[in-house]
């Protein structure tokens, strides 16, 4: 037998961190397994699919390796509307389904409570079809539905407990339960990894396989990813859209190594590993039980390991896209032709070892490619006071004479200057930070000076000089 497996996200948003676990989990199974990944895309809720969602998903796929034409589809459950149909009507036709025209409000009224399920009122009373009549799945009275779950073992549900739930609604048309079975059917899916919030609804859905006389596939629920409170990720309240940290800078192999921990670990003490590690020891059995924390600062850290192992020029290549902007990334706050790439290249290492994601490089090079310096105001405060201007004085006429504009000669200057104030160099320095680069953190100062150039420098220093006249 031939393992298949299949991710089919909603085009309905953007594409949750859960859902990149969820296919990088059913990917890396279908590969040790000799297997094929099967894409379906679930898009039969009209009012909410866009063309752009469906897009993005394959776009998000692809960055994080799963790549166009490495996978069995596209598909479309749209496309599958008459096999749903004809499931249906075979599920009534053989007694399994039937009928019902009661509201919920016809449910409560009969239960006397809001709460309780539905009630079996039609289920021998012969209603047929017709508008408004939903179908309901007639579900075994007595016995158990057990799930064999790679990582859940054997979760048991009584059927007495499961109600009997609607397959298609009063139009004709087959809910998502249905649907997805018989997508699964129709694509020879063997095996369904995925999140546990689906797990209330496998017995159903176990129970639909049996009575289409196909044996049900291979389950495997994944532990939910939640937040610091230990609440589901929600698209509401939390940060998910993988489309939104690749765009901030989060590099695609980070991302991949930091998913596939939430809720299983590689052997050994270790986290970051390559992923040809990843691949070869993921086990579905071992993966846990309990919810995984996505945390994002975790994250933030592991990404910053990942860009700091970059070889350099792989680092400049990477953060092309934030020094001339794309479709899905803002333009810097420089024109094109003030970007000068061999300067860019010159400070690119000591850039390497400070950010954590590649947007970062922005605020870190841009006093390199523009005209002036922008000021953060509030540096500029707590870092020009009294005795700040005669020390800027000082600064010009110390570097004026220097012979050799390079790093170590403008730091021993600078220490120089403020020796004779009786100022360590960090006091010093701050001030010809803030007057050069507009900030009092960045890329290492004499270093930065040395690629700005003289006159760049002595320029920018008697602008901040004059404006603390």
């Amino acid at each position: 037998m031939t393992v298949r497996v299949r991710f089919a996200p909603s085009p309905t948003g953007m594409f949750h961190v859960g859902g990149a676990r969820s296919a990088l989990q059913n990917w890396i199974y279908a590969k040790q397994q000799g297997g094929v990944f099967v894409l379906r895309i679930e898009d039969t809720d009209a009012a909410r699919n866009k063309p752009e969602w469906t897009e993005g998903i394959l776009s998000a796929l692809d960055w994080i390796g799963i790549s166009r034409g490495s996978y069995e589809g596209p598909y479309f459950q749209s496309a599958n509307a008459g096999e749903h149909r004809a499931a249906a009507a075979r599920l009534y036709d053989s007694g399994r389904a039937y009928y019902c025209d009661c509201t919920r409000e016809d449910v409560q009224a009969r239960t006397g409570s809001q709460h309780q399920g539905y009630d079996g009122y039609h289920r021998d009373r012969g209603l047929g079809p017709g508008p408004g009549h939903a179908l309901r799945f007639r579900t075994p009275d007595e016995g158990s539905t057990v799930v064999v779950d790679l990582i859940r073992g054997e979760p048991t549900f009584e059927n007495k407990l499961i109600e009997d739930f609607v397959i298609a609604r009063g139009d004709g048309s087959p809910v998502f339960l249905l649907a997805n079975v018989v997508d699964d059917m129709t694509m020879g899916i063997t095996h369904v990894i995925r999140a546990e919030e689906h797990l209330p609804n496998t017995p159903k859905q176990q129970l639909l396989w049996e009575a289409l006389g196909v044996k049900p596939p291979v389950w495997a629920h994944v532990p939910v990813v939640v937040n610091e409170k230990r609440q589901k990720l929600s698209k509401r309240r939390d940060k998910v859209a993988l489309e939104a940290y690749r765009d901030e800078g989060y590099l695609a192999g980070a991302m991949r190594n930091y998913l596939m921990l939430l809720g299983w670990a590689p052997s050994g003490d270790r986290e970051i590993v390559p992923w040809s590690v990843i691949e070869n020891e993921f086990r579905l059995d071992e993966v846990n039980l309990s919810s995984a924390f996505f945390d994002e600062k975790k994250l933030r850290a592991f990404n910053g390991e990942y860009i700091r192992a970059l070889p350099v020029a792989e680092f400049i290549d990477a953060c092309q896209p934030w020094l001339t902007g794309t479709e899905t990334i803002a333009p810097p706050p420089w024109q094109p032709e003030e970007f000068d790439a061999d300067a860019f290249a010159a400070v690119a290492p000591l850039a390497q070892t400070r950010i954590a994601v590649l947007s970062e490089i922005v605020p870190n090079v841009d006093f390199l490619f523009l005209a002036s310096p922008l000021i953060d105001e509030a540096a500029w405060a707590k870092t020009m006071k009294d005795g700040s201007a005669e020390l800027l004085d000082d600064a010009v006429a110390a570097f004026e004479a220097l012979e050799s504009w390079d790093a170590e000669s403008l730091k021993s200057t600078l220490e120089a200057v403020g020796a004779e104030r009786g100022l360590k160099l960090g006091k010093t320095q701050a001030p010809v930070r803030v007057a050069v680069t507009g900030r009092t953190v960045g890329l290492p100062l004499f270093e930065s000076l040395e690629v700005l150039g003289r006159e760049r420098t002595l320029t920018r220093i008697r602008a901040a000089r004059l404006r603390l006249v």
